[in-house]
């Protein structure tokens, strides 16, 4: 599983903080999204939905690669 933030997209609005299930994303000191508990991460890919600036890339892993 792979997460990936476009913080350069990122407008800080704290959808994805507030819907991640697992507490997965916070915000910076300067209004950023950031990943703080990757481990905690179950590529739901709740953040990738509900993010209005697109700023979520969630890849799962497969047997035959990567699937997006």
């Amino acid at each position: 599983m792979t997460l990936e933030v476009n913080k350069i997209w990122c407008k800080g609005c704290y959808i994805c903080v507030h819907f991640c299930p697992h507490q997965v994303l916070d915000l910076d000191e300067m209004g950023k999204v950031y990943i703080k508990n990757a481990k905690q991460c179950t590529a739901c890919g709740l953040c990738e939905l509900r993010c209005p600036d697109f700023c979520f890339t969630v890849s799962k892993e497969t047997q035959g690669g990567t699937e997006k």
